[in-house]
Parts: C-alpha cells; structure tokens; sequence
C-alpha cells in the first residue's frame, strides 16, 4: 500500500496524516506546540519540540505501516538560524515576531532605489526576513557570527529527516529575498540584510525529492531508511490547494491561529498590501493576506478573560449579545497588524464599553474583528479589480457556526466549509504523492475535497456601520497606541 505521511509544523500543533491514494486521509495525530512572546511584539518557538512532535506523531503513525514519501509544510516566514552542525542557535522568529521595528525602516531606508515590490512582489514589512536578521545582528551578534544557515520550519525538519539543506521555494519568496525577475536569490537585498548568499541554501519546488529518510531519523521517528522527502510548502499555500482552490477567482479564509485569505489568480498580482506566493499548481499565484491574530485571539480571550472556558460556551454567550456586540467594536491587533496595514506598532483595542455590556458582547466583538478584517482585504481586492469566483472557510474555526456565519454576513457571500481538517498536512503528503509518483496530475486532489456546508450571507445593517467604525479606529488611535 502506497501510503504517504504528510507533517504540519504549526503555530499552535504539530500535525501529521496518512493519505491513501485511494481511500483519503485514513490516519490523523497532533502535538500541542508553545508559542513564547517574552516581551511586547515577540513570538518565538523552541525547534526542538517541533522535532520531538514529529518523532512522536509519526511513530504513532506509521507504526505498523510502510511509507512510500514524506511531505513537510509548515508557517512562513519563520526564521531559523543554524550552527556548521545544522543545529538550531536560538528559537525561531515566528512569522507574526513584531520586535524588528526600527529594522524594517532601515532595510527600507537601505533598498529605497531598488524596486523591491516589483522585484520581490512584496513590500519590506514584518513578514519579511531582513529586518529580523538585522535585529540578530544587533542585538544577538554572538549568536549571529555562528550562523551557517538561514531556513524555515518545515525546511528545518525535512533537513533533519534527510540530512540535506535546501528551502522551498515559497519559504524563499516569503522572505523578500527572493527576486521573481530571476527565480534565484538576490544577493543585493540579501546584503543590505546584513546577511551572505552563502547563508541561504538551494531553493527547490515544492513537489522536488530533495532527500531521503537518514538512518539516524529513521531510528528517532520510526520510518524506514530511504524514504524519500519533497521540498513540500507553506502551511497557508498547501491549505489553500487542499481546499480546492484552483482557478483564478477561488478564495480561501482560513482561520487558524492567524487570519489568511488567499486568491488564486492567473497572472502575478504585486500591490503593497498583500503578498504575493506561488501556487503549487506550475505556472499560477496566490495574493494573500494574513492577519497576525485571528485563532491566537481567540485562545487569548478563553485563556485571559473566560477563565479557560469552552469554545462552544463563548460562542452561545456570544450569540446572546447579539449581531454587533451591543456597540463594542474590537481591533484584533495584539500581535501588531500583517497585511492590509503592514504595521507592527498597532495594538488590540475594545471601543464602545459600558456597564450593561457581558463576556459575551467582548467575545463576539472579537469574531466581529476577525471577519471586519477579512472584509478589509475583500475591499482591496475589489479595488485591484479582482471580484471573487468561489469562496471556502477552513480551519479550526470553521467549526464555529456563529463564526462562519458572521464572517458570511459581514462579507456578504456565501461560504462552502471545507471539511478536511488538516489541509496543510494533506497538501504535504499529496506533494510527496507527486514526487514520488503516485499521483500523476495535479487536478487529482479534486477526489479529496469535501463540502460539509454552505453559508448564506444575512447582511446586516448594524455590520455596516460597525465596519465603518473599525476601519476609522486605527487611523485615529494610531498615535495614542503606537
């Protein structure tokens, strides 16, 4: 039996799958993973646990069962630094971190004649590697003179599986160090970076085998000697193709522990607002947004505010305040803010309080957030001439009804739940299906996508004016809450 392992590095799980080629998904684990922020604007996790996560979800797994490939996917941009000896120096700087604030102008400052949007497709923000690595520089120089390698999280564990360094090509493009003028590394930016070319290892294409199980992983995880690995890809991109978002005009909402909406489109679409990745389909893009909070913030609130209670309980209390939180108005930006507004100095914020208002008006203002953002993002789309084809949700949210359903009124389209639970882990093990040929076309993930349910918008007036009233906040308390 053909099976394949596909392995999500995650946020807030480590993740893992057997895919049968022909049955689907027929085996499933997760590890609980900790994000770290020790100071404002920080996010940081332990690579070890990743690794040890892996060990342990895929000898659950895998162990009564032969695997013909192994996928990895995992967050983007996460920056990891490595020693001679391919070991971590430090934890990661996740793709949310938020401290490199001053290095973001100074990069900018450093690559202002350098076209770097048209070059790169994206603007230098917090998304991008080269301010971290200047912060490093600064702040961290003893760790930074032992640096020999620069690679993502799922880069770093297809490395330990297979002994081999290389990096996707989306983790490559994230970084805004890739040029898309030439395909390859752009040694100008990644010298303002304070960095070498000699840092960053070969870029390969997703589905690309770029290595073997080693016999010392194979002792630690269980797989058999020899088991080929792909490059695999982006947690965000991976979901958006095993969502089954295709052709040019699909949409993607995926609410995990950030907010991404992701747009297949046909031709590459470079605005400062968005990023822009590749497909894993050859030859198409994905523009996309990410919000630095979305899930995360949710778990802050149950954990900070509801003394821990259930999801399902907030989401009934939630219900009760009513479709526009009884007038309070939420800015969803504790880690900073992503994409539309690039700004890592803008901060979270409830707006509208008084006395009769309950837990439960707090907790739908925050879903409210989530979806106002979304339909921030819709709004630039609109304007760069992009109308939607399809929409889906998935995700660890999409479980929510009332969410799902605020997030279709506030928007005001219909929503089809994707029903496959880990889509960036089967993107992973259907990648390794096409490398080692087990798959033959791309189009084949089509068996797999499964529509639970469909969302029909409600629109609702007071939505209207609540969104009016979150897109003036952030303009107007920018200066009291920078």
């Amino acid at each position: 039996m053909n099976l394949l392992l596909g392995i999500d590095i995650g946020t807030t799980a480590t993740k893992a799958l057997l895919l049968d080629p022909e049955a689907g998904v027929v085996a499933e684990a997760e590890r609980a993973t900790r994000l770290d922020s020790p100071h404002s604007g920080w996010a940081e996790e332990d690579p070890e646990e990743w690794w040890m996560n892996v060990c342990s979800v895929t000898r659950e797994l895998t162990s009564n069962v032969d695997v013909a490939g192994v996928g990895v996917t995992g967050m983007v941009p996460c920056t990891l630094l490595l020693d001679a000896h391919d070991r971590p120096l430090r934890r990661s700087m996740q793709q949310n971190d938020a401290r490199s604030v001053k290095e973001i102008a100074e990069l900018r400052r450093r690559l202002a004649d350098s076209r770097i949007l048209e070059r790169t497709g994206s603007a230098v923000t917090q998304q991008s590697a080269g301010p971290r690595l200047l912060w490093l520089a600064q702040h961290e120089p003893d760790v930074w003179r032992r640096a020999r390698s620069i690679v993502g999280s799922y880069d770093y564990i297809t490395m330990r599986l297979s002994g081999e360094r290389n990096v996707e090509q989306n983790w490559a493009l994230e970084t805004g160090m890739l040029d898309l003028e030439t395909g390859s590394w752009a040694p100008d930016i990644i010298e303002a970076s304070g960095a070498t070319l000699a840092l960053l290892p070969p870029i390969r294409r997703p589905e690309s085998v770029v290595g073997r199980v080693t016999a010392s992983a194979a002792a630690e995880t269980g797989l058999r000697v020899g088991v080929p690995l792909v490059a695999g890809t982006a947690d965000h991109i991976g979901a958006t193709f095993a969502a089954g978002v295709l052709d040019d005009g699909d949409v993607l909402l995926k609410l995990g522990g950030a907010g991404d909406i992701m747009l297949a489109i046909d031709e590459p679409l470079v605005d400062e607002r968005l990023y822009l990745d590749f497909h894993l389909l050859p030859e198409r893009y994905v523009v996309s947004g990410c919000m630095a909070t979305s899930g995360s913030l949710v778990r802050w609130f149950q954990r900070e505010l509801a003394d821990g209670k259930a999801l399902d309980q907030l989401d009934r209390e939630a219900e009760l305040a009513g479709a526009g939180s009884g007038g309070v108005v939420a800015l969803p930006y504790f880690l900073g803010e992503k994409t539309p507004l690039n700004d890592p100095d803008a901060r979270g914020a409830f707006v509208g309080l008084h006395l009769n208002q309950t837990r439960g008006h707090l907790y739908r203002a925050v879903l409210e957030s989530i979806a106002f953002g979304f339909r921030h993002h819709l709004d630039v789309l609109r304007e760069l001439g992009h109308p939607l084809n399809r929409a889906r949700i998935s995700d660890g949210g999409a479980r929510s009804p009332l969410w799902t359903q605020i997030i279709a009124d506030v928007l005001d389209i219909e929503l089809e739940k994707v029903r496959l639970r880990s889509g960036s882990a089967f993107a992973a093990a259907f990648l390794a299906g096409l490398g080692v040929g087990v798959f033959r076309d791309w189009r084949e993930v089509e068996r797999f996508v499964a529509v639970s349910a469909t969302v029909k918008p409600h629109p609702r007036d007071v939505y209207e004016c609540n969104y009016q009233i979150y897109r003036s906040l952030y303009p107007a308390l920018k200066t009291v809450l920078s």
